[in-house]
């Protein structure tokens, strides 16, 4: 046997070795409410049924408990306190900035003439008067290559997080399959408590006792829903009154406080409350008449008649006590009452006052309550009940009760008519006075509390305090929760008597009620209970008397409590009395004169009597021996019997029972008889019901019954379900002897338990847990079940002799001792089969069994472990442990379940959870039996019953695998199935020998993988299964020391030795390799784990829809290795390595699934690492930035950055399935674990020997993780909360704003029209989940306090960092191996290429502090290589780290100068090209300072000084030129900041902005990278405010700039030929021709050098440029640019991008045909500045472009309020008008503005070309507004005075262009005179008549409103009476004849036009305009009637053929320009 270290050992002990038993049984004692079980009378020898239903109801729970449980979970409980235990990490984007509001000083406008060269140098600001910051410590100090490594990672393991998912969001419940949840404890079941307390009755006068009774009753089901509560608020004195009739008191009838319970709450449940008061003469009224009309304080005379009442009132109580007549009732609907007061539900939670263990549940989902699905679908409103604020009601309508209306019908119909009209119908008359009672709602049981069998509740009050009652509820229907206490209970209800026809004088009538146990007098049992104030318990009780009633009705309630053993000799009594009211005067004695009697016995065949019954009365005296017959069918006496009205019924009663020992069920009551008949101490024949049955005959029918059981109904069945299930149980189990032969009931048993089985899980009653598993038989498995006692010989079965066996007494199994198991464990993981150290065995049996490892684990019996191979054939070694004839439960149970057949099969498998439950629990049992006499864990159990067991398994198998090829439609069942196996193994797994139960699993394996079934299913199926067994507690063990004897490799991580060797043999680089992969021979060692990562890696490269596999698959993997990171057991690092080691082959696989990774995540923001500006909207258009750059220029590592995903996702090869945002996290944070945790000399080979593609993989793996965990801030995490519900919002929301907000117009309709597509697109994956994990913090977030926002802030930025710490970890590790490695120098970029990636995320202090001490030690290792090779990633480096200069964090700041001084001076020292260092550094701060809006100049001053400080500090480097050198640099940086500071002035006004960048980017026309860099920041800038086309224009500018310089170096066909080729895209593109050679050559160091200037770089901007005029809207454009791009992809011959080129451009001709005229492009306005303020923009008009909608209103406001800070608001004024402006009018010390809408303008020959609505907004530079005038000199006035100017303005350039204003530098203008004016205006309006009408789809409302404007009667200068001004006679000057003409042609046109518009209007009409129609009609008919003499008379000169006409010259009208006609007029 190979001996394992003594390290691994070691490991053993810490993983907890195997105990020797996982489950433990253990007894539970009940929890039960009362202080004692209610249990029956003592001394009394109960009937079988009865001792079994209390000792069912009294006996401990068996519960089988794991003892390991939750090692893995409980951890996650420990989240709570957490935060409690992290550090604070610092963002920047946390940081607030200190300055936060600068006073906006006036921008100095002077200087900002386009042409005036670049007089923006700063004024030199001395950096020398600035402290520098703190340097680094020993920055240069350290002495070698691995001293500097060390000392870094010394310094990154400090202060980590061991528990990487402590720091995650736990994972979606939703998958959570392992958890099985404990059904709740039986309990006695109650609805919603509610406590009445009972505080006042009043009446006008107080003059006689009162006593109230008070009982609910639900108005909808016509029904009493509880039992009577008696209470009475007498005085002392009254009581007094009623001495001789209540010797003694009792406590428990002082209650005044009583608790109701609902179960079904309904809107109409009514307390209805009855007054009584002692019998008196007289009728109800006469008693009540004082009560109405007496006060008590009237007068003195009142004062006697109240005297003179109350001494009546004595007399009667002291003659008449015991006798009580109705008075009045009450009533009150507490469902208004709640309603009214309920409160927020939040409260109801019962728990918050509970405490106790269910604190998190809400007390509704605690219990399976009403266990009724019905119960859910009540309306929510009323489901309130347990929650209301207290309340105390009056009730002040006492209703008198009337004689005749006395029963419960007669309640329910005055409640009915109440509830209609809130009064009675009849009058009924009222009692003055009121009652008033307190009502609130119970979570705790009061103190004194008592049940209603009067046993005080938990809690007990220590002193002698008024007793509450609980009040026994009748619900209105049924409840299905069985049986839990004893309780035996009777409810008679006297109904009415009949006594109309006797002619005596009976007429004040009242019944004696008794129960009697005998004839006897004294046989009456005092069981009644009593009412208030009096005795607890009755031996008789006199119902209410109505007076002179000879058939009264009764409202009494007698409420009994049955002894637990009835005889035919108890039944209940009644006497009729008449009661004389008034002492007569020679009567001194008893007032009640005897009428008669009745009976009722209380068993009939042995069954309880219950339900209506109508007896007749037996006059005299009762014959002997009547209790033993019913009176209807006593047989003839001796002495005949005086029956009254012979014999007839005149008597009705109801009784009820409510009792948990009488089933009063047919089927239950003849089953469990005859079941005891069996048990013996019956005597034959039997009787059941009216039958006999013969001892023969019982084996037939005992099977009839047990079959019948299913069928009885499903009340009684759930409430004896217990006792049925147990009673089963226990025939399955016993061998019957009847008659001398041996009954097998067996089978039939096992049918009947599979039926109940089977209609409890149909019924639409119940409900069920999410594992579909019925609530009922989960508790009833849980808590009830326990073995049935052993079968006892049944010799003597007729004799009653069966005692049951002495009970089994559970105790916990002591362990095994650790030491002994673990070293057996491990000897079992054999290192090699050839191994010389195992002993050979000769014995037969051990060949067969060839997991038995070695001789010595014979002799240690329950310590050995099977190991997992090919089981063969186990032999029962030890030979068999018990006489073979004791019938075991489980073997039993499993031989039936295999030998079942038909429905019975189908069942007992489609609820295998039920058997699978039941076998595990009796066998957990009978192991704990075993374990008393320690039998060897193998021979447990027999072979025989394993044999079954894997046949059940094979079934079951095989049963899923039907399900899934045939039904689809119960995948669903299928699913729960395959959990109920899997929980079934997995409970296997701690009971039988391992070894086995891996067999199962294996023919699982192989059974599900053999289906024809669609692949996701199945693999969905395995991955559930898989998931439940690997969450069992000793999964590690089983996993890492379990391993199967194949040879295994010779050590798990390679020595040092071999490490250091520098030449590791081949097979070794393999086999590290291999670790990392799926093998065999992993596969084999570890079983489970490779079944669960073959799953994994199957579901990655499947298709499914929506990802659910992908999600499935990773989810159970993230929460394996959660409950391991969280498990006390894994604490030390070596423990994680080990299992860390176990996963290595799923880094594999998720480096292989690289490509399906969602980086969504990432998505919501771009550009600088600052989260949450206005500008990072959700819909933003990701700018440009670096990384996609990377990926432009076609990197060797395509370090994919956020936004080129999109594209590169459908480069790849095959369609992919991206995962979900939230399933990628997990499937990262796996990754991270295994890194974090794994051993790291392992990890460094396995780069080492990796090849390079892989390696690649690795790298873009890691560059996702950064992104991906990523800290999204405080401040952004409400943002990311919005963005879920803004995407469904959107839609709806884009309209009305573009509607209705002014300014939201801006962008709305531009991105409706271009912006939407891509972002959908992107997320388009995302949207198949509802509960994607934003979407659910998010609807939380609204709640959320600030501490829980910040603990939610603090625990994500710890994740963050240490996410990224451990990605920085693992590329150290790779780097420190590169010495290793052959290719380093792909390698070191790829690295650092991560890193500065990991730079570009928001990162916090701790984790940019070790990522800058690893950047220099890059450049301290690697410098050459890096400014040689990775020139690109140079600039990069360079950006970030001057980035990092402006933080306002002064760690980052100090971490960042250190860096960038390391950089300057290892370019000088080491690579001397401190040039391209400079131009770098010189780039990327002008592009950091263009892009950024929130730059923090003084920082970055601050940071430069400090780098000066280095330079003037580093000894070394004095004598060189390097600290002169960096003085210029600096001095460089200095002077563009100052630019910075200027451009940070015009920050609010976007046009100066831009304008001064336009003219910084022309400053460095001679230097085309800087230019370029401008360029960008432009774009970057246009971007931000969503000017999309401006950006676009931008970058094609770049690129055109880029083409210039391509075309010098190179001269290819493909390229474009400098910037002419982009004139198509824009005329303006020009102005990038090269300056001439002599300036600049591109050879020249340093320049051109950029990414950019190469032929990738040219695609990547032109690409940019297409995705941006794609998102405004300009489709065309992207065309042309595609035009310039397609050639260079055709020439690389890169066919994947053509085809996504192409793909695009369809889209983009798409989008113009499906948009058609709805596109939107700019609006333009002219805008004037005058005044000397503006410096010079004095006197200068530029057109602004503005986007579509834009309204006059808004830009005058924005610019208003710019131009108001600046000089002040009285200063600034606003011209209203279009009017030039005269500069002599305006105030010198003021400045205005004037704003003019204007719109393009071209002459007709460009109409020619300009076709489309697109032509029609490109290219733009002529623009024209009008300006109405008069000659006097006001704007308008009337028809024949009014002018109007036309302006037309040229501009300097064409829209558009980089900026979005340009300066206006010519202006023609011409006038029209009235006559054209009207021309022009009726043009306008036949054009748009004859628009509306020819519209495709014609809007009626559109039209009529023309028609109205046009044919209208009364519309003011209306056509008529432009006709009646120019028409009504022609004009004298000649000049105007044509004028004159053409405007009687534009008549005659329009006429016809209006004629057209009223002929469709009539189409287009509903029918309630007919009237209206025919109104137009009338108008244009009039209208064309008055017109008609002007439009026919034609100017006859005009008509004189003066030449022949000429062809061309036809349409001289239309060509005809304005001017000429001025020319004419003049």
């Amino acid at each position: 046997m190979s001996q394992l270290t003594s390290g691994e050992s070691a490991l053993m002990q810490e993983l907890g070795d195997f105990p020797d038993d996982d489950l433990k049984v253990e007894q539970v004692e009940k929890e039960c409410r009362t202080v004692r079980h209610s249990v029956p009378e003592d001394g009394l020898e109960l009937d079988s049924h009865v001792s079994d239903c209390v000792k069912s109801y009294t006996q401990p729970w068996v519960v089988v408990t794991r003892r390991c449980q939750g090692d893995g979970w409980s951890a996650y409980s420990e989240r709570a306190g957490l935060h409690k235990l992290l550090r604070k990490q610092t963002f920047e984007s946390d940081v607030q900035p200190e300055d936060t509001e600068k006073p906006v000083k006036s921008p100095t406008l002077a200087g900002l003439t386009d042409d005036s060269g670049r007089t923006l140098t700063s004024s030199d600001f001395n950096l020398r008067c600035l402290t520098p910051d703190q340097r680094v410590e020993g920055l240069l100090a350290y002495s070698s290559h691995e001293e500097l490594d060390r000392f870094n990672q010394e310094a990154r393991q400090g202060n980590r997080h061991p528990e990487l998912f402590a720091l995650y969001p736990p994972a979606d419940e939703e998958d959570a399959v392992e958890i099985r949840p404990i059904p709740d404890c039986p309990k006695e079941h109650i609805g919603d408590r509610i406590l009445f307390r009972c505080q006042a009755i009043k009446f006008e006068i107080d003059i006689e006792p009162i006593f109230a009774t008070m009982a609910l009753y639900d108005l909808k089901e016509k029904k009493k829903i509880s039992e009577n509560f008696y209470c009475d608020l007498n005085s002392e004195q009254f009581k007094n009154f009623l001495k001789p009739h209540t010797p003694h008191v009792d406590q428990s009838t002082l209650a005044r406080s009583a608790i109701f319970s609902i179960t079904y709450p309904s809107p109409d449940i009514y307390l209805a409350i009855k007054l009584e008061k002692v019998l008196q003469q007289g009728e109800i009224s006469d008693c009540a008449d004082p009560y109405m009309t007496l006060r008590e304080c009237d007068s003195a005379k009142n004062k006697d008649k109240l005297e003179k009442l109350r001494g009546q009132a004595e007399t009667f109580c002291q003659r008449l006590g015991r006798y009580r007549m109705p008075l009045g009732w009450a009533t009150v609907n507490i469902m208004d009452v709640i309603s009214t007061a309920a409160i927020d539900r939040d409260v109801t939670d019962s728990d918050s006052l509970k405490g106790g263990k269910s604190s998190s549940i809400d007390r509704r989902a605690q219990f399976p309550r009403r266990n009724s699905e019905r119960y859910s679908t009540i309306d929510d409103q009323f489901l309130s009940i347990s929650a209301f604020k207290p309340a105390t009601i009056t009730i002040s309508t006492i209703f008198k009760q009337e004689g005749d209306r006395l029963s419960d019908e007669d309640l329910l119909k005055f409640l009915s008519e109440i509830k209609k009209t809130s009064t009675p119908q009849r009058r009924v008359k009222t009692i003055p006075g009121s009652i008033k009672l307190d009502m609130s709602p119970v979570h705790d049981t009061p103190l004194a509390c008592l049940s209603t069998e009067l046993i005080p509740l938990i809690p007990v009050a220590e002193k002698n305090i008024r007793p509450v009652k609980e009040v026994l509820e009748f619900p209105s229907s049924e409840v299905y929760v069985p049986h839990n206490i004893y309780r035996n209970l009777l409810f008679v209800y006297p109904q009415r008597l009949n006594f109309v026809n006797r002619l005596t004088s009976a007429r004040n009538i009242t019944i004696k009620i008794q129960f009697m146990s005998g004839e006897d007098p004294a046989c009456c049992l005092p069981v009644i209970f009593g009412k208030s104030n009096g005795a607890e318990f009755l031996s008789e009780v006199y119902t209410p008397v109505t007076y002179h009633n000879k058939s009264p009705d009764f409202y009494e309630e007698v409420k009994l409590a049955l002894p637990a053993r009835l005889t035919e000799r108890h039944h209940l009594l009644f006497t009729f009395y008449h009661i004389s009211c008034q002492q007569k005067q020679n009567q001194s004695g008893s007032c009640e004169t005897l009428i008669g009697y009745s009976w009722l016995p209380m068993l009939n065949n042995d069954r309880l009597q219950a339900g209506q019954f109508c007896l007749p009365i037996v006059l005299e005296r009762l014959p002997v021996n009547y209790s033993l017959h019913t009176p209807e069918k006593l047989p003839l006496q001796a002495q005949p019997v005086k029956w009254m009205e012979s014999h007839k019924g005149l008597f009705n009663l109801e009784i009820q029972a409510v009792s948990s020992v009488h089933t009063q069920d047919n089927h239950l009551e003849r089953f469990f008889t005859l079941c005891y008949a069996l048990e013996g101490g019956a005597t034959f024949p039997l009787r059941v019901r009216e039958e006999k049955i013969p001892e023969n005959k019982l084996e037939h029918e005992l099977k009839l019954s047990i079959i019948s059981l299913s069928s009885s109904s499903l009340e009684p069945l759930v409430l004896f379900l217990h006792l049925v299930l147990d009673k089963l149980f226990t025939l399955i189990m016993q061998p019957m002897v009847i008659a001398g032969q041996t009954a097998n009931l067996a089978q039939i048993a096992f049918e009947s338990v599979v039926s109940i089985v089977n209609s409890l899980h149909n019924s639409q009653e119940l409900i069920r847990d999410q594992q579909g598993r019925n609530s009922l038989l989960a508790t009833y498995l849980y808590w009830v079940f326990s073995l049935p006692d052993p079968p006892q010989d049944m010799q003597n079965a007729g004799s009653g002799s069966l005692m049951p066996s002495a009970e089994i007494r559970y105790s916990t199994m002591g362990r095994a001792t650790a030491a002994t198991v673990g070293s057996m464990l491990l000897n079992s993981r054999i290192r090699s089969s050839s191994n010389p150290d195992i002993t050979p065995h000769s014995s037969a049996e051990d060949a067969e069994v060839k997991n038995i490892l070695s001789a010595k684990a014979h002799n240690n019996p329950g310590s050995r472990m099977s190991t997992y191979g090919e089981v063969t054939n186990h032999q029962n070694s030890t030979g068999s442990t018990r006489p073979s004839n004791r019938k075991q439960f489980h073997e039993e149970l499993a031989l039936q379940m295999v030998v079942s057949t038909g429905v019975c099969r189908e069942n007992a498998y489609k609820y295998a959870w039920f058997f699978f439950e039941l076998l595990v629990k009796s066998m957990a049992q009978h192991v704990s039996h075993l374990d008393k006499h320690s039998v060897p864990r193998r021979s447990r159990f027999s072979d025989r019953f394993k044999d079954d067991i894997t046949t059940i398994v094979s079934v079951v198998t095989a049963e899923i695998g039907t399900i899934l090829v045939k039904q689809h439609k119960e995948v669903e069942q299928a699913e729960k199935v395959n959990i109920s196996l899997a929980f079934f193994l997995y409970d296997l797994l701690s009971l039988m020998d391992r070894g086995f139960v891996f067999q199962l699993v294996k023919n699982y394996c192989n059974q599900m993988s053999a289906k024809s079934v669609s692949m996701p299913t199945l693999i969905s199926m395995r991955l559930e299964f898989l998931r439940i067994l690997c969450s069992h507690e000793h999964y590690l063990n089983l996993s890492l020391f379990f391993s199967s004897p194949a040879s295994a490799p010779a050590s798990p991580c390679p020595s040092i030795s071999s490490q250091s060797s520098g030449s590791i043999s081949f097979q070794e680089q393999q086999r590290i390799l291999a670790l990392f992969d799926l093998s065999p021979e992993f596969k084999q060692q570890h079983y489970l784990t490779g079944l669960l990562l073959t799953e994994l890696s199957a579901a990655l490269d499947m298709e499914s829809e929506g990802g659910k596999v992908q999600r499935k698959a990773i989810n159970a993997i993230y929460s394996l290795l959660c409950s391991h990171d969280l498990d006390h057991r894994c604490i030390k690092p070596e423990v994680r390595a080990k299992v860390a080691a176990l996963y290595l082959s799923l880094v594999g696989i998720i480096i292989d699934s690289t490509n399906y990774l969602d980086f969504t995540v990432s998505d919501t923001r771009g550009g600088k690492n600052k989260t949450g500006g206005p500008e990072d909207d959700l819909e933003n258009v990701p700018p440009i930035n670096q990384s996609v750059a990377m990926a432009i220029a076609g990197n060797p590592f395509n370090t994919l950055g956020r936004n080129v995903l999109v594209s590169m996702a459908s480069m790849q090869g095959k369609s992919v399935a991206t995962l979900a945002a939230d399933t990628s996290r997990h499937l990262l944070v796996c990754f991270l674990w295994v890194m974090k945790n794994a051993d790291r000399s392992l990890i460094q080979r396995w780069t080492v020997d990796m090849p390079p593609s892989q390696l690649n993989k690795l790298l873009e793996l890691l560059t996702i993780c950064v992104s991906c965990f990523e800290y999204r801030g405080k401040q952004s995490s409400d943002k990311v909360s919005t963005q879920a519900l803004q995407k469904s919002q959107q839609a709806k929301l884009q309209l009305e704003e573009a509607l209705l907000r002014g300014m939201g117009a801006r962008g709305e309709m531009m991105k409706r029209v271009g912006g939407m597509d891509r972002t959908m697109g992107q997320r388009e994956h995302l949207r198949w989940r509802k509960d994607l994990t934003q979407w659910r913090q998010t609807n939380d977030r609204q709640d959320k306090t600030k501490a829980e926002l910040d603990q939610e802030a603090l625990i994500s930025g710890n994740l963050a960092t240490e996410a990224n710490l451990v990605v920085l970890d693992l590329l150290e590790t790779i780097v420190q191996a590169v010495p290793l490695a052959d290719c380093k120098d792909s390698v070191v970029g790829g690295v650092l290429k991560v890193l500065l990636h990991s730079l570009t995320c928001n990162q916090s202090t701790t984790f940019l502090s070790h990522t800058f001490s690893t950047l220099r030690a890059l450049v301290v290792k690697f410098g050459d290589l890096l400014f040689e090779e990775e020139a690109e990633q140079c600039a990069d480096l360079c950006q970030k780290v001057l980035q990092y200069c402006s933080s306002p964090v002064d760690e980052n700041r100090s971490q960042a100068c250190a860096t960038l001084y390391l950089i300057m001076r290892y370019s000088y020292s080491n690579a001397s090209n401190f040039s391209r260092v400079k131009m770098q550094v010189t780039m990327s701060l002008a592009s950091l300072v263009g892009k950024s809006s929130d730059f923090q100049e003084e920082y970055l001053r601050r940071s430069l000084r400090t780098i000066l400080a280095y330079a003037e500090e580093d000894t070394e480097m004095q004598n060189t030129q390097l600290p002169s050198q960096v003085d210029e640099l600096l001095r460089n940086l200095n002077s563009i900041l100052s630019d910075t500071v200027k451009m940070r002035e015009f920050q609010e006004d976007p046009e100066m902005l831009m304008d001064l960048m336009y003219r910084i980017a022309k400053g460095y026309q001679t230097s085309p990278d800087l230019r370029l860099t401008w360029l960008q920041n432009m774009a970057e800038k246009h971007n931000n405010r969503k000017c999309y086309t401006e950006s676009a224009m931008c970058l094609v500018h770049a690129a055109a700039l880029v083409a210039e310089y391509l075309s010098m170096l190179e001269d290819h066909k493909y390229l474009p030929v400098g910037s002419v080729t982009f004139q198509n895209i824009s005329p303006n593109v020009l102005e990038e021709s090269a300056v001439s050679d002599d300036i600049l050559s591109p050879d020249e160091d340093g320049v051109c050098s950029g990414r950019y200037f190469t032929e990738s770089g040219l695609v990547g901007l032109l690409e940019q440029a297409a995705e941006l005029f794609s998102n405004g809207g300009l489709y065309e454009a992207v065309n042309e640019v595609y035009k310039i791009i397609v050639p260079i992809l055709e020439a690389h011959r890169d066919f994947r991008k053509l085809a996504s080129t192409h793909d695009k451009l369809q889209r983009a001709f798409d989008n113009i045909i499906k948009k058609g005229h709805k596109r939107m492009f700019g609006t333009y306005f002219r805008v004037g500045f005058y005044g000397a303020k503006f410096g010079d923009l004095d006197e200068r008009e530029f057109i602004y472009k503005e986007p579509a909608i834009t309204h006059l209103p808004e830009i005058s406001h924005r610019l208003e309020n710019f131009y108001s800070q600046c000089f002040g608001e009285d200063t600034l004024m606003m011209i209203k008008d279009s009017t030039p402006v005269n500069r002599k009018q305006l105030n010198p010390n003021k400045a205005y503005i004037q704003i003019t809408y204007v719109e393009p303008f071209f002459d007709d020959y460009e109409m020619k070309d300009r076709l489309t609505n697109f032509e029609k907004n490109f290219n733009l530079r002529r623009f024209m507004y009008t300006t109405p005038f008069t000659k006097s000199g006001r704007p308008r006035g009337e028809l024949n005075e009014q002018y109007k100017r036309k302006t037309i303005l040229t501009t300097m350039h064409a829209f558009p262009y980089v900026k979005t204003r340009i300066n206006v530098i010519q202006k023609e203008e011409f006038d029209l005179t009235p006559i054209e004016v009207a021309i022009e205006d009726m043009q306008k309006k036949t054009r748009e008549l004859a628009v509306a009408t020819h519209r495709e789809q014609p809007d009626a409302k559109m039209l009529q409103m023309l028609l109205q404007g046009s044919v209208g009667a009364t519309v003011n200068q209306g056509p008529l009476e432009v006709a009646q001004v120019f028409l009504n006679e022609i004009p004298a000057d000649p000049k105007l004849f044509r004028h004159h003409n053409k405007l009687r042609l534009c008549f005659k046109e329009f006429i016809m036009r209006c004629g057209e518009a009223v002929e469709k209007n009539k189409h287009l009409i509903t029918s309630d305009q007919k009237e209206y129609q025919q109104e137009l009609k009338k108008n244009h008919s009039r209208l064309r009637e008055s017109l008609r003499p002007m439009l026919e008379r034609k100017i006859p000169e005009l008509y004189k053929p003066i030449i022949r006409p000429r062809l061309e010259n036809r349409d001289s009208f239309k060509r005809l320009s304005f001017r000429r006609a001025q020319e004419e007029n003049s």
